[in-house]
């Protein structure tokens, strides 16, 4: 594997854990570890906790595929691999 062959793949998995990391954290903890604490809020006349578990983690998991979608395609510009 060259050089920049490595460079593109660390980047390419550090951006995947980073995207997963912040999945797991609003799906799993903001959902279910801390929703007690969150239901203490409301939005929109709802308690926060059920709102994450029920719309925002959706809304999370959408906005990130954009965002890897986005990141990727300048990571995927700066190694010379992207498709025009």
């Amino acid at each position: 594997m060259k050089k920049d062959d490595k460079a593109y793949w660390k980047m390419t998995l550090r951006l995947l854990g980073i995207i997963l990391a912040v999945w797991i954290f609003v799906s799993l903890g903001l959902s279910i570890i801390f929703a007690q604490e969150l239901n203490k809020i409301n939005l929109g006349g709802y308690p926060l906790g059920f709102w994450f578990a029920q719309q925002g983690s959706i809304y999370t998991f959408i906005a990130l595929i954009f965002i890897y979608a986005w990141i990727m395609n300048k990571i995927d510009r700066n190694f010379d691999v992207h498709e025009e």
